[in-house]
C-alpha cells in the first residue's frame, strides 16, 4: 500500500517512521497524537508514546470506513 502526503503541491511517500498530527479539542487542550505510517494509522490518546496506542492496517481502516457510507 502506497499512502503519500499532499500539501503545497509536494508529493512525498510515507515511510516506516511515519508523520505525527498532534490533536487538540476547539480549547486547544491535547487530545493525543495520531501516527500515520506505511503499514496504517495508530491513535494514542493523550500521553501514550508511539509503539504503545491503538494501531490499525490501511486495510481494515478501509473496510471500517466503507461500512460508514
Amino acid at each position: 500500500m502506497e499512502v503519500r502526503i499532499k500539501d503545497f503541491n509536494v508529493e512525498m511517500e510515507v515511510k516506516t517512521k511515519g508523520i505525527e498530527f498532534e490533536v487538540r479539542d476547539n480549547d486547544g487542550s491535547f487530545l493525543g497524537d495520531c501516527y500515520i505510517t506505511k503499514t496504517g494509522l495508530e491513535w494514542c490518546n493523550g500521553k501514550i508514546s508511539q509503539g504503545n496506542g491503538k494501531k490499525i492496517s490501511w486495510t481494515k481502516f478501509i473496510e471500517e470506513m466503507k461500512k460508514m457510507d
